[in-house]
């Protein structure tokens, strides 16, 4: 697929979305929204086939901006405008968030605003030391959009969000960690090395127990405790018929090795640096 602000790539199972405004640091123009509504309902039908995870990541020296605050002095059209073009936002939002794939952000740079609400609804972000997180909407009269009311406060708790949301300042990269907003911190010739290896292990996995699982996950500060055992009951019962399940109960009954171990990933990644280093040394 060609697009003006995006790239838009599928390899190896790994789908790799690039914000491509780098003049812009990544500002999410029209263009660009309309071009992610594109990518989302492919990425949508092809979630399990062609494509087990997903990278979502900014070309340049940023993430995303957020909003493209030089098209907001143009577009003053009123309140039944703005709340419609919102109300579109949300839907793209939703689908970002709810997307039956693991997603990965691989922030390498500034992530503000909307930028940093996008990189929240991803289930890891990944980023480099000179990363730098801002709820920046305070510094221009406006409130978080993006779902940052709702995904903010979940991962960092109420008094952090508020903190960062009134404040409007920046946080940076080792903060975000101890916030719980960073997964894991990569030098950034590094980031998207390592954000390729972690969505590769994903292509190993059940892409239906992972997308049931996350849809679930994504409701459970929302639902009481029976109607979360009610959607486990029905998730279960679908993975269980899966022809994943069914491979994996046979590997285990011959005694194979399973398709998915986090931990024997682990070893061959650490045996792999090690024989390049030996190499590297001699």
């Amino acid at each position: 697929m060609a697009f003006q602000h995006l790239i838009f790539d599928v390899a190896d199972e790994i789908a790799t979305i690039t914000l491509n405004r780098p003049e812009a640091r990544n500002a999410l123009s029209e263009p660009m929204r309309s071009e992610l509504d594109t990518v989302l309902a492919e990425l949508k039908r092809e979630a399990g086939h062609s494509v087990k995870a997903v990278i979502l990541t900014g070309a340049g020296r940023a993430f995303c901006a957020g909003g493209d605050v030089k098209a907001m002095q143009s577009r003053q059209k009123g309140a039944e405008f703005n709340r419609r073009r919102m109300r579109e936002g949300h839907n793209r939002f939703y689908d970002i968030l709810n997307l039956e794939l693991p997603v990965i952000a691989a922030v390498n740079g500034a992530a503000a605003g909307a930028g940093f609400n996008l990189a929240l609804a991803c289930d890891f972000i990944l980023a480099t030391p000179r990363s730098i997180f801002m709820q920046a909407f305070g510094r221009i009269g406006l409130v978080p959009d993006w779902s940052g009311f709702y995904l903010l406060p979940r991962i960092v708790g109420l008094q952090r969000a508020k903190e960062l949301i009134f404040s409007a300042r920046k946080l940076g990269a080792a903060e975000a960690r101890e916030y719980g907003i960073v997964h894991e911190l990569h030098e950034e010739e590094a980031i998207m090395d390592a954000a390729r290896a972690l969505a590769g292990r994903f292509t190993k996995a059940s892409t239906t127990a992972i997308g049931l699982s996350k849809t679930i996950l994504n409701q459970s500060f929302n639902l009481d405790h029976r109607t979360m055992l009610e959607m486990e009951a029905f998730a279960q019962s679908v993975a269980s018929g899966s022809e994943y399940h069914s491979a994996a109960v046979a590997r285990f009954v011959e005694k194979q090795p399973a398709l998915f171990d986090w931990e024997a990933m682990d070893r061959a990644r650490t045996d792999a640096l090690a024989a390049a280093d030996t190499l590297a040394a001699e």
